[in-house]
């Protein structure tokens, strides 16, 4: 039987300090996948560069000149990480019995990548990696990571928790996936949406070898707000809830100002009065605020701009349509 074509699809956004080891440890692992007859010998690592600065799309040619088990992907400019992901599997899924989507630092451990295949083997359609031990992120880290996930759970977006972008999808999951054409993308959520039969790997997550993270607080506040509000508009049902707690909190102080009055008593209510004025004003920048990320992402999808634009595509220039092993449905 003819074995899977795989190809392992890495974002890379200013990795050029990581990238000749990344790619060094990916092409290791598949050749010897290829050798011992696991996959297809048309198998390959596709390096997406996500608009990068530095050099390297001149390091993702020089490997591509070296093997042809290194192709590269360039946008024009930098349109984002899941943009990234979506750009290779979009052109990789057309020739490849499945993908794996794992990120240039290798902190997802690759050596689980074997274990994967097998599974899809077996039948599995999606295979979720896992981190079960995240003690090489810092305390910090760990912890925004859990209350992420306490939230998304709290207003029911269903997470696999510690699970980022490292899995496998085969054919006919990607061919669902792009089905999904939102242009605010939150693969984590969109996933597990799909139904196809799914497991779960497990592993440990490692520290980073070289260069710097991609993700600062900032960005990952970002990415945890386009989750939440991609899949829940829970945000928005809060706004009326705190409206009704102030409104009858309000109520009360009234009666009480109204019954002080009766009484002859009388209330100094400056201090009061002034420090609800600023509480309701920064409620309502609140709520306004968040209906404004709603609106904006509403905004977003009405333009119908393309996700990314692709500069250079070296990969389909050396692709052949996929041998499939099993029936793919459309």
């Amino acid at each position: 039987m003819q074995q899977p074509r795989l190809t392992i699809i890495v974002p890379c956004y200013n990795e050029e300090e990581m990238l000749p080891t990344s790619a060094k440890v990916l092409g290791e692992i598949l050749q010897k996948m290829i050798q011992s007859n696991q996959l297809n010998r048309d198998s390959c690592v596709l390096f997406v560069d996500d608009g990068s600065a530095d050099q390297t799309w001149a390091l993702i040619k020089g490997l591509e000149q070296q093997s042809a088990l290194y192709c590269g992907l360039k946008f024009s400019r930098n349109f984002g990480h899941q943009n990234a992901l979506m750009a290779g599997m979009k052109v990789a899924g057309e020739t490849s019995d499945a993908v794996i989507t794992i990120d240039a630092d290798l902190q997802d451990d690759p050596t689980v990548i074997p274990e994967m295949v097998a599974r899809f083997k077996a039948g599995s359609d999606v295979v979720l990696g896992v981190r079960n031990d995240r003690s090489s992120d810092s305390r910090f880290k760990r912890w925004t990571a859990e209350t992420f996930y306490t939230v998304m759970r709290k207003i029911g977006v269903q997470l696999v928790p510690d699970h980022a972008d490292f899995r496998l999808l085969s054919q006919r999951a990607v061919t669902a996936l792009m089905t999904y054409s939102e242009t605010n993308l939150f693969l984590r959520g969109i996933v597990p949406q799909l139904g196809f039969p799914t497991t779960k790997l497990y592993y440990q997550r490692k520290p980073r070898l070289a260069g710097e993270s991609k993700y600062p607080l900032k960005k990952m506040i970002s990415f945890a707000m386009n989750g939440i509000t991609s899949f829940s508009i829970a945000p928005i049902k809060a706004i009326l809830s705190i409206g009704v707690v102030i409104s009858g909190v309000s109520l009360l102080m009234m009666i009480f100002a109204l019954v002080q009055h009766l009484l002859g008593n009388t209330v100094d209510g400056w201090a009061s009065l002034m420090t609800s004025l600023w509480f309701l004003g920064g409620v309502q920048l609140i709520g306004i605020s968040i209906v404004g990320e709603y609106v904006g992402k509403i905004f977003a999808e009405v333009k119908h701009r393309p996700r990314y634009i692709i500069e250079t595509d070296d990969y389909t220039a050396t692709q052949q349509p996929a041998v499939l092993t099993k029936k793919i449905q459309p």
